[in-house]
């Protein structure tokens, strides 16, 4: 076990990471951060999920300069989903430093980063095709990169950004120290390492497994437009103790956790943006129950632990098997069970079938849950709330105003009339969430289908929305 504190960091990156949750590194971390503050270049052979993002970070932030006009750091990423994700951690890691990151990506109009640019952030994330896209219009100076990441070098590779990543690597300081993470390392990435790294180290670290025998795993295939409402008529039908939702991005937390609350339902979301004083505010609602749902993108739920979480509901799946893991293993604590329900849309399923695949679990199929069950459900919470009401002492007033009413009324109907007193009425008002890009389906080997690869130039081949 090593320790953060014992890996010799700059006291505010240490800071940041305590604020984090974090005490102990993983095995990538303590033996990346290491060979990078020597100045080496690594092959990082890992998975998503083992940490890789803080092991490049850290040193990565600590070699910044705050006082220089250009970029001085480089991570390239195949996704904008990725470069969103690495960024933000990059921020929080560097926020008591004074170092930031931005993401760079297709689909956000260029000139809005041009702008961003001349804020002078010290470390670009982006995707291959948008990063030449700024070097052509020589709004990011390559040359002044001292330091460059290659995460998921392999995904990059199956997307066809290759020749782009050789491009940018041609133009950037030839006096940078680079690092590479790939889960595998096929040959043509092989010619990559050798043509432009420098005798790197070798890091082989295999992602942790957690055991998730007591948790019950089931899926539900539907549509985007149908996952809010079949949310909450799961909510209904088996109200949790307390639940985590998990959504992909930001947005999605912000606008699934207004509709829940306008829904009714006690539900509040956390993400990156969030302040700590807000963030601290929303866990300690979660933990006293005041709050039932909890709302998360997977950075934010990082490091939580509540013993008490009941169901975990995968309103969107998660990039990869070891996130989806890391997620359910919310639930089910302290040898308690608990449930994990995952929403796949149609063009999921097979993204689904290779997180089945990956961590050699068959989920149960559940249907649909329709209006009628879950109106069921709110009766017989109405119901349970009346046994409890009835097993408590009665004030003899109250005694006395039911006994005039019992002379007026058949018994059944004054229950049947408390009943439905007691039933929270559905609301009808529209929810319109934003739509979330279905993530792209895994063939055999786990790799991105070819017919979604981009040209090298960073030219949509497809539809707009495949590029990022």
């Amino acid at each position: 076990m090593t320790l953060f504190s014992e890996l010799q960091m700059d006291k505010e990156i240490l800071q940041a990471v305590n604020d984090m949750g974090f005490e102990e590194a993983t095995p990538i971390q303590a033996e990346v951060i290491p060979k990078f503050k020597k100045g080496r270049d690594i092959i990082g052979q890992a998975q998503t999920g083992t940490g890789k993002t803080a092991a490049f970070g850290i040193p990565l932030i600590e070699q910044m300069k705050q006082e220089e006009k250009y970029p001085q750091g480089l991570v390239l990423a195949p996704t904008r989903e990725l470069a969103i994700q690495v960024s933000e951690e990059l921020n929080r890691l560097g926020r008591f430093k004074g170092i930031q990151a931005l993401a760079i990506y297709g689909g956000q109009e260029i000139t809005r980063q041009i702008k961003a640019l001349k804020r002078r952030p010290q470390i670009i994330v982006a995707t291959p095709g948008r990063f030449m896209d700024h070097m052509r219009r020589k709004t990011i100076r390559p040359e002044y990169m001292e330091s460059v990441v290659l995460d998921e070098a392999d995904e990059m590779l199956s997307m066809g950004f290759i020749e782009d990543i050789e491009t940018i690597l041609d133009s950037v300081s030839k006096e940078r120290q680079t690092l590479l993470f790939s889960a595998t390392m096929p040959g043509r990435l092989q010619t990559v390492t050798e043509k432009f790294m420098n005798d790197p180290d070798v890091v082989k670290v295999k992602s942790k497994g957690i055991t998730v025998s007591n948790i019950d795993q089931h899926y539900i295939e539907v549509p985007e437009r149908e996952k809010f409402d079949t949310l909450c008529h799961l909510l209904d039908i088996t109200p949790p103790e307390l639940a985590i939702v998990f959504g992909r991005t930001k947005r999605r937390v912000d606008e699934l956790s207004e509709a829940l609350t306008q829904r009714g339902y006690a539900a509040a979301g956390i993400h990156g943006d969030l302040k700590q004083e807000q963030r601290d505010k929303v866990l300690r609602q979660f933990k006293k129950g005041i709050l039932d749902i909890l709302v998360a993108t997977d950075v934010a739920a990082r490091g939580l632990d509540v013993q008490n979480v009941t169901h975990v509901y995968n309103f969107d799946l998660p990039q990869d098997p070891e996130s989806y893991v890391h997620r359910i293993g919310r639930t089910g604590r302290a040898g308690k069970e608990g449930a994990a329900i995952s929403f796949s849309t149609p063009k999921e399923i097979s993204h689904l079938r290779f997180i089945e695949k990956t961590i050699k679990k068959q989920m149960t199929k559940q249907e649909i849950p329709t209006l009628e069950e879950a109106l069921h459900g709110r009766y017989q919470q109405a119901v349970n709330k009346l046994k409890e009401a009835a097993s408590e002492e009665v004030p003899r007033e109250v005694e006395n105003a039911a006994k005039t009413l019992l002379s007026g009324y058949d018994p059944v109907t004054l229950v049947a009339a408390a009943v439905k007193l007691n039933t929270k009425e559905p609301e009808h008002a529209a929810i319109q969430l934003t739509e979330e890009a279905s993530l792209r389906p895994k063939n055999k080997t786990g790799k991105r289908n070819s017919r979604q690869r981009q040209d090298r130039r960073g030219k949509r081949k497809h539809r707009p929305r495949s590029r990022s």
